[in-house]
């Protein structure tokens, strides 16, 4: 696998002049030519990366799933995700890239919080799709990062930084309103995770596979997990793990007042390893213990 170690690197493999900031850079895709270069073939990054694409066309593979783009579609890309371009078929059409080393986030709040944009972790085909509104508010951080670039002195971090801040901010927001402009869509999702989970604890898969994992799911719906946490909160109020709790707890409440098991036997058959963890998790939901539940019955 092929390693892109500096914003240097990366701008001698798209024909580009030397970046005028080594540790971020704004790309506009007009002006570059990727090379013929084996590195293309399967590649990860050591930097950020916020691809607006418009009227391009082509084909990336991202992770494991290939998604064909045309355009109006913002993507993000964070450090050490393989990826891999089909320069064959590659037009760049326009748009931008931005570009920036982790090392540029040092001693900055978003040093920390970047990791809470989920959309960094995102599948390719769940990219946004932008209005020619929103593009237009994105493409005028770009610019003005791209001028602040320019200007490396003291003031240099705080001000892209915080501009970067602000874009990550917008994407949060056009996010939030796909997920709402696709309810039909996401509706089918929300009644594909319904029956997954009953599937899943209806049968015997929880004895044999063990705990219902966020992954497990997200795999099963053909989704990154963080994208469907995202989705799950905007329409529910819950990610996947609040959702798997919930469907667990109310499984464990109908054996503990259905049946004779034993707290120990309901653990097991919910994929539990150890009945204690079982216990807390239920103690946690319901301010009772398992066996407390199941005197309310007697």
């Amino acid at each position: 696998m092929n390693a892109i170690n500096s914003i240097s690197e990366f701008h001698r493999l798209l024909s580009l002049p030397a970046p005028r900031h080594p540790l971020v850079s704004v790309i506009n895709l007009t002006e570059s030519t990727f090379l013929e270069d084996e590195v293309w073939k399967g590649f990860v990054n050591q930097f950020y990366c916020v691809a607006l694409k418009r009227e391009a066309k082509g084909k990336i593979k991202y992770g494991q799933q290939h998604y064909d783009y045309d355009k109006g579609v913002l993507s993000f890309t964070a450090p050490n995700q393989v990826q891999s371009l089909d320069l064959q078929n590659m037009e760049c059409g326009s748009g931008y890239l931005l570009i920036f080393h982790p090392d540029f986030l040092l001693k900055h709040s978003l040093a920390n919080t970047i990791h809470q944009y989920g959309f960094f972790s995102y599948a390719v085909n769940e990219a946004l799709h932008l209005s020619e509104a929103e593009e237009e508010d994105l493409i005028t951080i770009l610019l003005k990062i791209n001028q602040e670039c320019a200007h490396i002195d003291r003031h240099t971090q705080d001000i892209i930084l915080s501009q970067i801040d602000l874009l990550l901010n917008y994407g949060k927001r056009f996010y939030e309103r796909q997920f709402i402009t696709r309810k039909n869509n996401n509706h089918q999702l929300l009644t594909k995770l319904e029956n997954l989970l009953n599937q899943y604890f209806s049968a015997s898969s929880p004895a044999e596979k063990g705990l219902l994992t966020v992954q497990y799911v997200a795999e099963q719906m053909n989704l990154s997990p963080n994208y469907l946490s995202d989705m799950l909160r905007v329409h529910t109020g819950q990610n996947t793990q609040q959702h798997i709790h919930e469907k667990l707890i109310q499984q464990a409440k109908e054996r503990l007042s259905t049946t004779t098991l034993s707290v120990r036997e309901i653990a097991y058959g919910l994929g539990f390893e150890y009945a204690q963890s079982f216990s807390t998790l239920f103690k946690r939901k319901t301010n009772m213990s398992p066996l407390e539940f199941r005197q309310t019955f007697n």
